[in-house]
């Protein structure tokens, strides 16, 4: 086997792990990094050398083979990236100003079709499947249209507010960017490869945390204190609503003691998770989409309004607040930074680096 292929059999089978602190492995990512049709043909003109292979698979191997012999290989990669380094950024012209206004006028989050956020699989369940009256279908015209565009405009929300906070990384002078786009690598960081996950404090981690704590689901929680107190309860309500009611009904009848344990000991998760994210992100190792799995070095940047997380998804275009924790998370990025993860995921171990950025609106 070649040294190319181990890289590439390591990278392919989601052993991101091994290619920490390993030259030949870093330079296998930084070779994958600028070999698309552009970057290869611009790097191999820049620094004289000269490719036999015309298919680009084959000349991705054939440019390794070459930088791996060559002293300074790794100097003229840097180089070249780093002299790239906002190509992506730049390329499409977008008026970055025009964009944060615009990012600033939505003023809903929501997705459009259910909970699992999947809009065509809703459509075909709600209307294609079961209705079979042309009229009665036309009928659902606005219902249709209003469900498509909130997952258009939510979409759009999150696609250019993560556009414009990968950016953040990206123009700082100590990070190198993948440009060439490689799957699991956004940019480097003293070497180390980083994919970059912009996210909220999930709800998923907080409930199983609550149940701990409070020793019940914090919906069960607050029905078993809406019995004591004489609250009844709405069975026509999904649990988030039945949640939202409890809370504005313990407000309204002046027990807002309960509603301030809650609060608190969400409170105290958060800041447990500050303190020690190690628990969090093997979580959300462990809890990503199997669609969109990987196990990369990743850095979490979360985003948490303490005071309604619900309206947690208003951070993200908090750039004010971002953006300097963001340069003051890489101005003091040193080798200890990234946190060893080790998880599981559908019963095969995975071992991971890791960190978290933190940004609270208190």
């Amino acid at each position: 086997m070649t040294t190319f292929e181990k890289w590439d059999q390591e990278f392919r089978s989601n052993n991101l792990y091994a290619f920490n602190n390993n030259k030949n492995a870093l330079l296998y990512l930084k070779v994958r990094a600028v070999c698309r049709g552009k970057q290869i043909r611009e790097f191999v003109d820049n620094n004289g050398i000269e490719l036999k292979s015309t298919k680009l698979s084959q000349q991705f191997v054939e440019l390794f083979s070459i930088m791996e012999k060559i002293e300074d290989g790794m100097t003229m990669l840097d180089t070249f990236l780093k002299d790239r380094n906002n190509e992506w950024y730049h390329k499409m012209g977008v008026d970055v100003e025009k964009l944060k206004s615009g990012l600033r006028r939505i003023t809903t989050y929501e997705w459009g079709g259910d909970q699992e956020n999947s809009l065509d699989q809703y459509l075909v369940r709600r209307y294609i499947k079961v209705i079979s009256d042309y009229d009665v279908l036309l009928s659902k015209s606005n219902a249709i249209a209003d469900n498509a565009w909130k997952f258009v405009q939510t979409s759009w929300y999150n696609n250019w507010t993560s556009y414009i906070i990968e950016s953040f990384f990206k123009q700082h002078p100590k990070v190198i960017s993948a440009v060439g786009e490689i799957k699991s690598v956004d940019f480097f960081i003293d070497d180390y490869p980083i994919d970059l996950k912009v996210t909220y404090f999930p709800d998923g981690y907080m409930q199983t945390m609550l149940k701990d704590e409070l020793g019940n689901y914090e919906i069960t929680w607050l029905k078993q204190k809406a019995r004591k107190i004489g609250i009844p309860l709405d069975k026509n309500l999904s649990d988030a609503e039945q949640y939202n009611y409890l809370i504005e009904e313990l407000g309204n009848r002046g027990y807002n003691d309960v509603v301030a344990q809650l609060s608190m000991k969400r409170k105290q998760i958060v800041q447990q998770a500050c303190n020690d994210p190690v628990p969090l992100m093997k979580w959300l190792y462990e809890n990503q989409s199997p669609r969109l799995f990987g196990a990369e070095n990743r850095l979490f940047v979360i985003l948490i309004d303490s005071t309604d997380m619900n309206q947690s998804w208003k951070m993200k275009r908090a750039f004010s607040l971002i953006e300097p924790e963001v340069n003051h998370y890489i101005d003091n990025f040193n080798a200890n930074s990234l946190k060893k993860i080790e998880f599981e995921f559908n019963k095969k171990k995975y071992t991971s680096l890791a960190d978290a950025i933190f940004i609270i609106k208190k």
